[in-house]
């Protein structure tokens, strides 16, 4: 879950072991004889062009974070197909239904980067701005919208990241020491975390 903060209620808180064939007598002597005979000036290597963003492999690295990568679940593995008839599913000694999950997730993506992006934003009241008022969706409609809304203010903040002109280390003039760094990690942090709550909600049901 989210903790609260100020001014929003968020924190933005190997060896080479190959075998080398011998070489043979012969082999050496020519060898010899062409260091001795070649006139030829030695090769220059042209210097490796930079990436024109510094910061570039770090950028790739959130981005592949933000989309799931390495040990972390993706969303469409844990949300694809689930009916939106369990949507609203309980298991025993679990708090939680995938409907409160994901709401609580697009509601705090959302309000990460809107944060991000605008002073002019206000986050909501925590906690209960956070979680939605029921247990289930009220139908299809809201928990297909819930899921665009999701995927489409994850794919901005991709976008975000992945702008070179974003000075990702620049702390936002509108918060109290926050970076878009900091926020994207977050967001990837926070994500994760019910993502896995779930995995594991839906092996319980046994979708």
């Amino acid at each position: 879950m989210v903790a609260s903060r100020s001014p929003t209620a968020i924190d933005r808180r190997h060896l080479d072991f190959s075998i080398r064939r011998q070489t043979s007598y012969n082999e050496v002597t020519m060898a010899n004889k062409t260091r001795k005979t070649s006139t030829k000036s030695p090769s220059k290597k042209k210097p490796t062009a930079r990436s024109s963003s510094p910061d570039r492999l770090l950028r790739d690295h959130l981005l592949y974070l933000l989309k799931g990568g390495g040990a972390h679940a993706t969303f469409d593995a844990a949300m694809g197909d689930w009916p939106v008839q369990l949507a609203g599913a309980k298991v025993a000694n679990f708090p939680h239904t995938a409907w409160m999950l994901l709401e609580h997730m697009r509601l705090a993506q959302w309000d990460i980067l809107e944060f991000s992006c605008s002073s002019k934003h206000v986050s909501p009241a925590w906690p209960e701005g956070y979680w939605p008022a029921s247990e289930a969706p009220p139908n299809e409609k809201a928990w297909t919208a819930s899921i665009a809304a999701f995927k489409k203010d994850l794919r901005t903040m991709a976008r975000l990241v992945s702008d070179p002109k974003v000075d990702l280390y620049a702390r936002i003039s509108w918060g109290d020491g926050q970076t878009v760094l900091r926020e994207a990690l977050l967001v990837a942090d926070h994500n994760a975390y019910h993502l896995g709550q779930l995995v594991m909600l839906r092996k319980s049901i046994g979708i």
